[in-house]
């Protein structure tokens, strides 16, 4: 698949573009990640990671970039007895989780019609 990838995207100035596009629309179907706190979810087979095969996954970034990692970083770093528990009931960070998961879906849903908008054209102009 990589291979007759890398042949369609080409060497002209909107192979980068192709790439893009193509690689995105090639991992539409894969499941999306999404953030929930563990104290309300009773099956911990929904823990795992199922492309990772592992029983119990976490997921961060920089804090910078994103209000649930800064709540993941604060999680941790009190379960290692670096910082104090953070001051938020589970039913409170699943309702922030579940904010940020909608905010992640809406964002994902936006950049997959600008990939369609932008294969369509591409598809119009090249034939």
């Amino acid at each position: 698949l990589q291979k007759s990838l890398n042949e369609t995207f080409g060497a002209d100035k909107y192979s980068e573009a192709r790439k893009e596009v193509l690689t995105n629309m090639f991992s539409r179907p894969m499941q999306m990640a999404l953030y929930f706190c563990t104290g309300v979810l009773e099956d911990e087979t929904l823990f795992r990671h199922y492309a990772l095969n592992v029983p119990f996954y976490t997921h961060f970034t920089s804090p910078i970039r994103r209000y649930a990692d800064i709540i993941v970083h604060r999680l941790l770093s009190a379960s290692l007895g670096a910082s104090s528990p953070i001051k938020m009931e589970k039913e409170a960070i699943q309702r922030q989780a579940d904010h940020c998961n909608d905010r992640k879906m809406a964002s994902k849903r936006v950049q997959e019609l600008s990939a369609d908008l932008f294969f369509a054209i591409f598809v119009r102009v090249r034939g």
